[in-house]
């Protein structure tokens, strides 16, 4: 259903109506600039497991979302597939537009259902091209994104599966409103690229450490201080620069 709605003094929270200052780049802008996008948003409702878009399809949106989580792929041609960041309401889906390109190598993919504001290209582009506020926000976003698909890289070669799930079920908390990740052990074993007795074996270190509880696809942190004292350091590289960068 199409957006008519005006910037705000504050943004509203997870459990209120759906509105764009849930976005935290959309948020940040300037009212000036918000009142040229906001009234071009599209609210769209996104269930876990919608794929956004296709390696090599042409993008015709950018999607900022407000309580969903986007898992970015890259996948072989054997079908097989690793998660190389993950997007949620501190960012946008579809940097390619602005960045040179129509399409690009990855695929998206809901990993947590939700809802999010979607733009058409057009409108973005223009904005983007007056080289103003929204350029400058949105390429200090992309240098987040390019340094967490750079540490998650160095994280899959160099650090076991349990510490990457850490990093992972960190990750996805940064990006949700509550403790609770709805994942089946299979899916985090595709989003990692590793297989799903790994991952059982990981988690069942977690519980037996008191960090998570785990049935039937549905994770509860019970002890985040603990989750980040077993990560190994990629978490903390990336949040710091995130917020460096984001601020």
């Amino acid at each position: 259903m199409p957006a008519s709605l005006l910037p705000c003094s504050n943004p509203v929270g997870f459990a209120g109506i759906h509105q764009p200052l849930q976005n935290q780049l959309l948020n940040t802008l300037s009212p000036e600039v918000q009142q040229r996008l906001f009234p071009h948003l599209e609210l769209v409702e996104l269930p876990l497991g919608r794929v956004l878009y296709e390696s090599g399809e042409t993008l015709r949106y950018v999607y900022f979302p407000l309580d969903c989580i986007v898992s970015l792929l890259y996948v072989l041609e054997s079908g097989a597939s690793a998660e190389i960041s993950v997007v949620g309401f501190d960012g946008l889906v579809g940097v390619s537009l602005f960045m040179g390109g129509d399409s690009t190598t990855n695929r998206a993919v809901i990993q947590s259902a939700g809802f999010a504001y979607r733009l058409l290209r057009n409108r973005l582009t223009e904005e983007f091209n007056r080289h103003g506020e929204l350029m400058l926000l949105l390429l200090r976003y992309t240098q987040a994104l390019i340094t967490q698909m750079a540490q998650t890289a160095v994280c899959n070669r160099h650090h076991n599966i349990e510490q990457q799930l850490c990093r992972w079920l960190l990750l996805s908390l940064d990006r949700l409103p509550d403790n609770h990740v709805v994942m089946t052990q299979e899916l985090i074993a595709n989003m990692l690229g590793v297989r799903r007795e790994g991952v059982t074996e990981a988690a069942g270190r977690l519980h037996k450490q008191g960090v998570i509880d785990y049935s039937r696809g549905h994770i509860l942190v019970t002890n985040r201080a603990k989750l980040e004292q077993l990560c190994c350091e990629c978490y903390a590289v990336v949040k710091a620069e995130t917020d460096r960068l984001m601020r």
